[in-house]
């Protein structure tokens, strides 16, 4: 599972240079959760996931702020929330999640990114089986031994705790986000290189040649869709 880990990580960081594309999803997806119930954090607890999901990716606090602002006006915009999946080349699989105001252009986007990328979108459930999804946390400068101790005192369980290069990276049930969060806070961790609710591969392939190209060339066309928020898959990256 840290491989894993470690591959989804070096893959998103060349991404995650984009800012302000990072910025105006996080926007309209901090607007859709303070929407859909309090525009305060303390109570709404999807409001407050997305928001530190935000600050991992250093998403400015106006930026924030104004989602939030917009959120408590009279603004009537309504986004859906939906999920499709598919297949890339040569046995890969991806999972996409987006927040639109149009279905019928967000799944004529996502549909040609597939089709144009020797891959085709499937029917809801055809690839999501494959997957688990897991709350990961990533805490710099520290080892999975500390982690371990601070969770077992705070009474908290997780699937797993690894060593990962500088950091360790814990893997725990996406509904106990908030409790593992909430026990490293407490220990004084409050700052982490990830904070996410994945959908982790139970098995990956790997490409080569023209599949590979393919492939990036899907995930690229797909991650660059303004509606799209997540993209997820089974490939083997780190073999590049």
């Amino acid at each position: 599972m840290g491989r894993k880990w470690a591959n989804i990580k070096e893959k998103k960081a060349s991404k995650d240079t984009n800012n302000s594309r990072i910025y105006a999803k996080f926007g309209i997806e901090i607007y859709v959760a303070a929407k859909q119930g309090e525009p305060d954090p303390h109570a709404n607890q999807k409001l407050r996931f997305v928001i530190e999901r935000a600050k991992t990716y250093n998403v400015p606090k106006h930026i924030i702020d104004r989602a939030i602002e917009k959120a408590k006006g009279t603004g009537d915009e309504n986004y859906s929330e939906l999920r499709y999946e598919g297949f890339g080349p040569n046995g890969s699989m991806v999972i996409v999640d987006a927040l639109t105001n149009n279905v019928n252009r967000t799944a004529s986007d996502v549909r040609a990114a597939y089709s144009k990328n020797g891959g085709n979108m499937g029917v809801s459930g055809a690839v999501s089986y494959m997957f688990d999804n897991t709350a990961v946390f990533g805490v710099a400068g520290k080892s999975a031994d500390d982690l371990l101790e601070i969770l077992m005192e705070a009474d908290v369980d997780v699937r797993d705790i690894l060593d990962e290069d500088d950091q360790a990276i814990i893997y725990a049930e996406p509904s106990d986000f908030h409790q593992v969060q909430e026990a490293l806070k407490a220990a004084g961790i409050d700052e982490f290189s990830i904070a996410e609710i994945e959908m982790l591969p139970q098995n990956e392939v790997t490409l080569d040649g023209d599949d590979l190209v393919k492939f990036e060339k899907m995930i690229d066309a797909l991650e660059d869709l303004e509606d799209v928020q997540k993209v997820y898959h089974n490939v083997d990256l780190s073999a590049e």
